[in-house]
């Protein structure tokens, strides 16, 4: 989770089963700094004490609209106004319809009705009553109004219904509050596309020729663009690692999908960072039936897989910052220069695989970043550190 010092976060928790997740958002965000108010709903207390929040936040939980003993002499008034982001969640169909229509008659509809903030919905509820197109109605209106709608995930409900209207998990919610508060949106109106991830190239239909990229690198870079409000598109290879919110996913496989998806979003894009480890051949053929084991060597014959960068060379468009990476194992500066000077590059990010920390499956990355006219050499840090350094350079070369 990003840093969030001096930022204050409402979260409006409403009466569905999916409120103990809350628990877990709240001390998410108090971990990172934030100054966390929750707004509980009467039902809502069923499910989940004030108490619980107010020893996660070290502050009071709000409930009652008129009660007393709170410190503030106008609570909705001066909770609107302290909020930087409210997140109701779960938001159940009657507080999304209240909401909708400005009904404000408790303590957290009248606060979300007070604030001028940006507020964020977590709709949790039963699938017939989320599909229910009086629901969808007023999700649309929350829409119109400015608010931003987290989709619901599918999935076993409480009523043991399998569908659509699940709470999404605490990391997903920590996440859209992170990308709304935990960046100046230096990149607002940017379009950002992003390679990451390794390249399979089959042999047969068991096997095929790939690399040990994790794609953390390139996802890094994606989610640190999207937290300064870019728009962005990740094009990525096969790898084990969760979407990144708010990002545009395309899942490609072989180095041949990749150039497709890159082909396709290259006309919309303004940076395109070229993170993955595309694979540099595949197999002549590709065997029908898996390849038996048979007595001597065996010889498979390779041919070169398409070159992504070199199309980008000859198809960029005037104003497109090009940024590829470059893994080496020996000579890193010469032979990552060569790379930027033959496909025309902006910058190019170097790294040495026997470096201690930086290459393939690490968190870390020990990275030079190339130019025509200077290098710049970053110490050892993670990998959201590096995309954040990579991403400040790109500005300011732009």
């Amino acid at each position: 989770m990003e840093n969030l010092d001096g930022k204050c976060v409402a979260l409006g928790v409403t009466g569905g089963i999916a409120a103990y997740k809350m628990a877990n958002v709240a001390s998410g965000l108090r971990k990172a700094g934030a100054d966390v108010h929750v707004i509980m709903t009467e039902n809502a207390t069923q499910f989940i004490t004030p108490l619980t929040f107010e020893t996660l936040t070290n502050n009071r939980c709000v409930v009652d609209t008129f009660a007393r003993d709170f410190k503030y002499e106008v609570t909705h008034i001066s909770l609107a106004k302290a909020a930087d982001l409210i997140m109701i969640a779960p938001a159940t169909a009657n507080v999304i319809a209240k909401m909708a229509h400005g009904i404000a008659d408790d303590m957290l509809t009248t606060v979300v009705l007070a604030a001028k903030c940006k507020k964020l919905v977590a709709p949790a509820m039963n699938t017939a009553m989320l599909e229910n197109p009086i629901t969808q109605d007023n999700l649309a209106t929350l829409k119109k109004y400015g608010f931003g709608i987290i989709e619901p995930t599918v999935g076993m409900l409480a009523c043991k219904d399998v569908g659509k209207g699940k709470l999404p998990d605490p990391e997903v919610l920590l996440d859209y509050i992170a990308m709304e508060l935990a960046r100046e949106k230096t990149l607002a109106g940017v379009r950002v596309t992003v390679t990451a991830g390794p390249t399979q190239e089959s042999l047969d239909p068991v096997r095929y020729l790939t690399n040990h990229s994790s794609g953390r690198m390139g996802y890094a870079i994606a989610r640190e663009a999207m937290l300064r409000g870019a728009q962005v598109t990740l094009i990525s290879g096969p790898v084990s690692l969760a979407p990144v919110p708010g990002v545009a996913m395309r899942p490609v496989t072989t180095a041949k999908d990749m150039l497709e998806a890159v082909r396709e979003t290259l006309p919309e894009t303004d940076i395109l960072i070229k993170a993955a480890a595309v694979a540099d051949y595949r197999p002549v053929t590709v065997a029908d039936q898996k390849i038996k084991k048979k007595d001597g060597d065996m010889s498979i014959p390779l041919e070169r897989t398409d070159d992504i960068l070199g199309w980008v060379e000859k198809n960029r468009h005037p104003g497109l910052f090009v940024c590829g990476f470059s893994m080496e194992t020996e000579n890193m500066v010469e032979n990552s220069r060569a790379k930027l000077e033959k496909k025309h590059l902006d910058m190019i990010a170097a790294n040495n695989l026997k470096t201690e920390g930086a290459g393939f499956g690490v968190a870390t990355n020990v990275v030079t970043l190339i130019t025509k006219d200077g290098i710049k050499e970053l110490p050892l840090m993670g990998k959201d550190e590096v995309a954040g350094c990579l991403l400040d350079e790109i500005a300011a070369r732009r």
